[in-house]
């Protein structure tokens, strides 16, 4: 990155001028094939979410309220404003909770922020070169802000969403062509009035827990639309006097934010999902499963199964309430349920979170085996390691031990590109025909030849009959 003028410049000049000029031709080739990778991955989670509850809650709320605009909703091929647009496509990413993670000092799922880029693309027309400059921008400042506090801010008892606010403005602003002032501006607006609680993943869990971080790429589309009118926002809301550091102190690098831009790309560094839960719960599934088969280990001959790990995966992933999971919320963000699904059936895919499922009593009756310690020396190694240790314990007295610093889906340990594109089937099938899956694939690994991001959103309308909700409501 090269100095920028103006020693007084504040945080938010510094990462609007860079982005305002950047150009697609500076992104490297790595980034721009992992960009298309993570939209692959979360359009196919946004195809599954279509068929969840909370999406269909949303949708209906949006129908009445929602104008009339440019931007699409997946699934049912709507046109929308693109502030109504980009907050049902954000929660068809996140519901699942199975789309992208980050995890430094605080975690992210960088990929909530896609449809900042996608909606404000197509109202700008663009094409597939300049939502992929979107698409990075997204990852790059989401993890550097992940980076940039010391503790995280989760650790404060703020969730990540705070930081989301910070980024989908300078992805939507850069989208809608504004300058450096307005997406600035943009900043200001959406991270000053859009602070969350981390009581939405605390304790017994519900819809909001897989909303928030969609409100806040909301937040920055609103805000990014206001600064292109003119509106103003506060220039020092990340450094300044009550400003973020101020705020949440104590200890932030806010070099972090802006060091070596343009030098390497963040999103080349992400993680993904195998499993559609809790990222600190990926690692010990992974260890749990591999334990399980190779040993053939039965439910019923299992005694106790010991997960070593973070305080924070003991405090919050296996508190009393996650013990007795009744929702979806509870169960994909519960330590004890999806090691029991893990032992009982050998697997953890969405179909391990049907209601049906989390009170199945084979489930259910593993619960309890599962005991969950903090680790002192595991915590030592985090975030560079997400180790844990599974000891199981049988019935005639055997034990089995495995140690694994980090699951499936670790950029040190990919998915495959045929592994995405094997999760996108699974998940668009609901959705898409055969044909229509084809044609959104071919799109987006060739994306830099899209001539119009419209006619990209225009290939995930729903052509067959859509599944039955995998989440059940409650009964009334």
């Amino acid at each position: 990155m090269k100095p920028i003028s103006g020693s007084k410049d504040t945080v938010t000049a510094k990462m609007a001028r860079w982005v305002a000029v950047l150009d697609y031709k500076q992104v490297s080739q790595d980034a721009v094939y992992q960009a298309k990778r993570f939209l692959l991955d979360s359009v196919g989670c946004a195809l599954g979410g279509y068929q969840q509850h909370d999406v269909k809650i949303a949708l209906e709320v949006l129908d009445e309220i929602a104008g009339n605009g440019p931007a699409t909703v997946i699934g049912t091929g709507k046109k929308m404003d693109p502030v109504s647009a980009s907050l049902a496509n954000a929660l068809m990413i996140r519901c699942m909770d199975y789309n992208d993670i980050y995890w430094k000092q605080d975690p992210s799922h960088p990929s909530d922020i896609f449809p900042a880029a996608l909606a404000c693309c197509e109202r700008a027309k663009s094409d597939g070169k300049e939502l992929i400059a979107g698409l990075v921008l997204g990852h790059e400042f989401e993890m550097r802000f992940c980076e940039a506090a010391f503790p995280g801010i989760r650790e404060r008892g703020w969730h990540h969403a705070t930081l989301t606010a910070f980024v989908s403005p300078i992805v939507a602003g850069r989208a809608l062509h504004l300058g450096w002032e307005q997406i600035q501006h943009a900043i200001g607006i959406s991270a000053s009035r859009h602070a969350t609680l981390g009581a939405v993943t605390a304790g017994k869990l519900t819809m909001m827990k897989n909303t928030v971080d969609p409100m806040a790429t909301q937040s920055g589309v609103l805000a990014a639309l206001l600064a292109e009118k003119g509106y103003t926002g506060p220039e020092h809301v990340v450094d300044g006097k009550e400003g973020l550091a101020h705020c949440l102190g104590p200890e932030w690098k806010l070099n972090v934010l802006t060091d070596g831009l343009g030098d390497s790309w963040r999103i080349t560094q992400c993680g993904m999902k195998a499993f559609p839960t809790e990222a600190l719960t990926h690692t010990p599934i992974s260890a749990v499963l591999d334990l399980v088969k190779q040993n053939d280990l039965q439910p019923d001959n299992v005694e106790k199964i010991q997960i070593r790990s973070l305080a924070r995966a003991a405090d919050i992933l296996s508190d009393p309430s996650k013990y007795d999971p009744r929702s979806k919320e509870t169960a994909d963000h519960s330590l004890p349920y999806v090691i029991a699904a893990a032992l009982a059936e050998r697997q953890v895919t969405p179909g391990q979170f049907t209601m049906e499922k989390i009170m199945d009593p084979k489930i259910r009756a593993q619960l309890q085996k599962v005991e969950v310690v903090a680790d002192p020396e595991i915590e030592k190694v985090f975030p560079a390691l997400q180790r844990v240790i599974v000891n199981i314990m049988t019935t005639d007295g055997r034990s089995f031990s495995k140690q694994l610093d980090y699951p499936k889906g670790d950029p040190r340990n990919p998915l495959t590109d045929q592994e995405i594109e094997e999760k996108f089937a699974a998940l668009a099938g609901g959705v898409l025909s055969p044909t229509a899956e084809k044609k959104v694939k071919d799109a987006i690994w060739n994306l830099e030849k899209v001539d119009s991001v419209s006619n990209l959103m225009g290939l995930l309308k729903a052509d067959v009959r859509a599944k039955k909700t995998r989440t059940n409501p409650k009964k009334k």
